[in-house]
């Protein structure tokens, strides 16, 4: 072969390459199959986490919060439910009108079981549930369980934006995302930006709900980019990107009774 043709031959062989490199970090590792649960291989807690989501009517926003105020006022009131409220937010950026409100159950779904049978026998609780219906578009309720090798729930305080953003994974998909993310967690610690993790359970199935606490949008500009200038967070991106059916992020803003701030 004359030099011109296996000069072209190796420009097209470093190009083929160069493409592999690119192409092998977006297809997705292998999983062996296992007799193990996602559940059980991706959370260690006994803790179940409830994520109600209400659309809210825009003419009954202050009725709205009022009424739920009071719905929080009266579960508090009963400890032996073992409920209590996480955080609750109001969105600021995504989709309007809605408010977010996270509950923990201490005991797994066998204290939701008994909390639930209490509760439709409590009148005042049933009373502030049907007012609360008037105030509303639609809603909707998750029952989540929390990633193990996210950091604890720390409750904040001053004043906070939080961001969740919520992912939609395709089927069988849910232990390559733990997989990686157990590792690009690492890169998100610097300012103590994480907030929660968690995996569905009950209701839409394999979603991720990822909740990021900033002291603004400027602060979480500046956290985002420094994160990109980590070594490895790149490679996590790009393993993980293919995993994804649909994503959306709102930016959210505590509720006066929020616990979180």
């Amino acid at each position: 072969m004359h030099a011109a043709g296996r000069q072209c031959l190796t420009k097209s062989a470093d190009r083929q390459d160069i493409s592999d490199s690119w192409f092998s970090k977006l297809l997705v590792r292998k999983i062996e199959p296992t007799k193990e649960s996602h559940s059980r291989m991706l959370s260690d807690k006994q803790i179940v986490y409830a994520l109600h989501t209400h659309n809210i009517r825009p003419d009954s926003y202050d009725k709205y919060l009022a009424n739920y105020t009071a719905n929080v006022q009266h579960i508090h009131a009963k400890p032996e439910l073992n409920l209590e409220l996480v955080g609750s937010w109001t969105v600021e950026v995504g989709d309007m009108d809605q408010a977010l409100h996270l509950w923990q159950y201490n005991g797994g779904f066998q204290v939701i079981d008994k909390a639930q049978s209490e509760l439709s026998k409590d009148d005042a609780y049933q009373k502030l549930l049907k007012e609360r219906g008037n105030y509303l578009r639609s809603r909707h309720l998750q029952y989540l369980l929390a990633f193990s090798y996210w950091p604890q729930i720390n409750l904040r305080t001053g004043s906070n934006k939080y961001e969740i953003r919520s992912y939609s994974l395709k089927p069988g998909t849910m232990i390559e995302w733990g997989n990686n993310w157990a590792r690009a967690i690492n890169f998100r610690r610097n300012n103590d930006e994480a907030f929660a993790g968690f995996f569905s359970q009950i209701g839409r199935l394999y979603n991720v709900h990822h909740i990021w606490c900033y002291k603004d949008l400027q602060s979480r500009k500046e956290t985002r980019e420094s994160a990109w200038r980590s070594p490895g967070w790149d490679e996590c991106v790009a393993y993980t990107v293919p995993l994804i059916r649909e994503m959306h992020c709102r930016i959210l803003n505590p509720t006066s009774f929020s616990p979180t701030k």
